[in-house]
């Protein structure tokens, strides 16, 4: 039997510490170049990615926002859409876990994925019984 390409699901922590480059973001680099060498899959949920941009806009306007997603776009990063399926397991996470609603669609991507979640969230502590966690 041949060995699955491990799988991860970027959570919107893990994608500002990278950005900054701020502690965590080296083994996020790590991650981006074992995908790009093909030996991983990465993968975000669009719902996540949306509270990426609304945090940089939030702090540093619509134009580094922008920057940031052309930044984004290049990552070797499968962007999951928000779909019925995926949002309904995410509310279902929500309403048996203490975490946010992003964090909750992370949760339903890596389940449905059988990925680990990247992230440096102490949120994820509440999850981790359901879900692989890897912390920065």
């Amino acid at each position: 039997m041949a060995d699955r390409t491990p799988a991860y699901v970027l959570d919107s922590y893990v994608f500002l510490a990278y950005l900054a480059a701020e502690r965590g973001g080296d083994r996020t680099r790590e991650i981006l170049k074992e995908a790009i060498d093909g030996n991983c899959a990465v993968n975000c949920s669009v719902i996540n990615l949306g509270e990426v941009l609304y945090i940089v806009d939030t702090e540093r306007g619509i134009t580094s926002a922008q920057e940031t997603l052309r930044l984004i776009d290049q990552l070797p990063i499968a962007v999951l859409p928000a779909s019925r399926e995926a949002i309904l397991a995410a509310a279902h996470i929500k309403a048996g876990h203490a975490l946010a609603h992003a964090d909750a669609c992370a949760v339903a991507a890596a389940q449905e994925l059988d990925a680990v979640i990247l992230t440096g969230d102490p949120e994820f502590d509440s999850v981790e019984q359901i879900v692989k966690v890897e912390r920065i």
